[in-house]
């Protein structure tokens, strides 16, 4: 009896370290299992909106960075686009900068919101991200995010 860490009579030491695994252990699992049971409920199209918001996200905050490489490269969904700029010659990075640089339609983006995101009804590969950019309430970006490629194109205005 004593390899189990002691008998009934003399009980094993308290250790606070395996206590405190086990508690970490079992926020994890309860934390995996929540996960488990939204993305059930809401779906898998609500896994994909997060995930399309999420590259909307990045390609924002870059702009509002003022890191134009980095957003034109979330834009192709290529970071490493500099590499081999050839391939991108449809929309080039300066075609990107004066559509989204300072002198572009929307300005330089100071701070955005993500309004939210929906799967139109006759595309099964787009999610539109509807972006509030400046505070212009009553002009709103929509961003196609193709949910195959992470690639972005905005819906003309």
């Amino acid at each position: 009896m004593e390899a189990m860490g002691g008998t009934l009579l003399q009980p094993a030491e308290y250790d606070p370290g395996k206590e405190r695994r086990n508690r970490i252990l079992l926020i994890v699992i309860a934390v995996i299992a929540l996960i488990a049971v939204l993305g059930a409920l809401k779906g898998p199209e609500w896994v994909a909106r997060w995930k399309a918001d999420q590259v909307v996200k990045q390609f924002f905050s870059a702009l509002e960075s003022k890191d134009f490489e980095k957003a034109y490269g979330i834009w192709i969904a290529d970071p490493e686009w500099k590499q081999h700029p050839q391939q991108h010659q449809q929309y080039g990075f300066s075609q990107f900068y004066v559509d989204w640089g300072p002198s572009g339609s929307w300005g330089a983006i100071q701070h955005f919101k993500i309004d939210g995101s929906a799967i139109p009804e006759r595309s099964s590969t787009s999610i539109v991200v509807q972006v509030t950019i400046n505070d212009r309430l009553a002009d709103k970006a929509q961003i196609w995010v193709d949910r195959r490629d992470k690639t972005l194109t905005e819906m003309p205005r």
